[in-house]
């Protein structure tokens, strides 16, 4: 990770830790970078964005960093992370971006940057753009006279994106009533547009976007809204989304929630029955459910586990030519059709599933059991001296033999805090509970522990 950019791009407070200066100066470099490569054209950038207030103000900053360096900005505006994916791809762009702090707030804010093929871009090229924020940008020519670059507005692109969605199941949704809680966020339009022109009868909740709204007590992290909303309406089946649409969440007819683990189950099960699942492996990251494994291992599926973040996931897909892979947060990757997490795919496989099979969501998830999990977050002097502390991986292995095949303990590092995850998932949460406390007495012992975070 970077001074600014993590695993999922610029992320902070809006004005405070990511700033319009900011942007303009992404803007800057990113035409600068790619109008190198041009001689007698002009470098096509394509930004995206989702609904909060500040996604405008940083729009227009970067829009005008891009032309100021002599490339071309095209505005998709208002649309989903993976939309931008999918456009920077069959496009032809230089480059995508997509204003967008995905689940978080309304006052906080980020930059995803992607490459042209739609993907995460590289560590380095993201390194030489901070070098340049915090450096001197004077050595960047300003664009002049005719060089100057143009900003296009680009609204059909998401026509296309719509009409791909579109494109992908194989049978209509007719007769199934299907709800999408859009977090008041990038899916707001795009989600009924194509449900809808699938067939479904479609009931839409937090769509009503005001740019600061986005994930307010909605979407894949606050379902409970949506939980209700099927029961009450008797609906078939619910997908809740995130503020850029790259996660997926699903509710079954019963109103129980489905997470990415139990997602990613359903539908790596459906396609290696029907002999669409290349390498029959499923990608996950460490953080992925017990429960899963147990299920994979009785359906008779092969696993990876990753570091945890989307973009460790897909990068071992590619390497590995594996076609799903995610997380439990539902941030799920069907290679075949995007680059990128797209919940929108996601929603769509889970529906293709349904309808090939005749079942409902209840019975296709019911081959899964999610174990208990108990998850602490503990501050300590040295992460990496805690980690290779004795006593502590003593604890580690003395917990581990006791819960055999019964359940296992984990303890990494976070990426985004000073803190450990001490993680346990066993039969029962008390006895998660037992595990977890017994390696965290252990760092308490060796002096390494400041406190077990709220």
């Amino acid at each position: 990770m970077g001074k600014y950019f993590g695993t999922d791009g610029f992320r902070g407070k809006a004005g405070v830790d990511l700033t319009a200066e900011h942007a303009f100066q992404v803007g800057r470099f990113l035409g600068w970078y790619y109008s190198r490569k041009h001689t007698e054209d002009s470098a096509r950038i394509v930004i995206g964005k989702d609904t909060r207030r500040s996604s405008y103000m940083f729009e227009n900053a970067l829009a005008a960093g891009i032309t100021s360096s002599g490339a071309d900005a095209y505005l998709l505006h208002v649309t989903t992370t993976p939309c931008v994916s999918y456009i920077t791809r069959t496009e032809n762009f230089d480059c995508g971006v997509m204003i967008s702090a995905s689940h978080n707030p309304f006052y906080d804010n980020g930059i995803k940057l992607m490459n042209g093929v739609g993907e995460k871009m590289d560590d380095a090229l993201q390194a030489e753009l901070e070098a340049f924020i915090d450096g001197d940008p004077a050595y960047l020519p300003w664009a002049t006279e005719g060089k100057v670059g143009k900003t296009i507005d680009f609204y059909s692109g998401r026509n296309r994106y719509i009409g791909y969605l579109t494109s992908l199941p194989s049978r209509s949704f007719e007769k199934h009533k299907v709800g999408l809680d859009c977090a008041n966020g990038s899916s707001w339009m795009i989600g009924r547009a194509v449900f809808d022109a699938l067939g479904a009868k479609t009931y839409v909740i937090n769509d009503q976007p005001d740019g600061v709204n986005i994930n307010t007590d909605c979407g894949s992290t606050h379902i409970e809204g949506l939980q209700l909303y099927v029961r009450e309406h008797h609906l078939d089946v619910g997908f809740a989304f995130d503020g850029d649409a790259d996660r997926c969440l699903a509710v079954d007819e019963r109103g129980q929630v489905l997470n990415g683990d139990k997602i990613m189950y359903i539908c790596a099960k459906h396609f290696k029955e029907r002999g669409q699942l290349p390498s029959n492996t499923l990608v996950t990251t460490v953080m992925s459910n017990f429960g899963l494994y147990k299920a994979l291992d009785k359906a008779g599926i092969r696993y990876e586990k990753t570091a945890v973040g989307d973009r460790y996931v897909y990068e071992n897909m590619k390497e590995n030519d594996f076609m799903i892979g995610g997380e439990q947060s539902g941030h799920i990757i069907f290679r075949k059709y995007a680059h990128t997490g797209d919940g929108l795919i996601t929603a769509l496989m889970l529906m293709q599933v349904m309808i090939d099979t005749q079942l409902p969501l209840s019975v296709l998830a019911a081959g899964v059991t999610m174990y208990p999990q108990v998850l602490k977050n503990v501050r300590v002097d040295d992460k990496d001296l805690t980690l290779a502390d004795a006593a502590v991986q003593a604890a580690v292995d003395a917990c581990t033999a006791e819960l055999g095949d019964s359940g296992r303990v984990l303890l990494r590092k976070s990426g985004t805090e000073p803190v450990l995850r001490v993680m346990a998932e066993a039969g029962t949460a008390e006895e998660c509970e037992k595990q977890v406390d017994r390696i965290i007495a252990a760092m308490e012992k060796s002096g390494h522990l400041i406190e077990v975070k709220k």
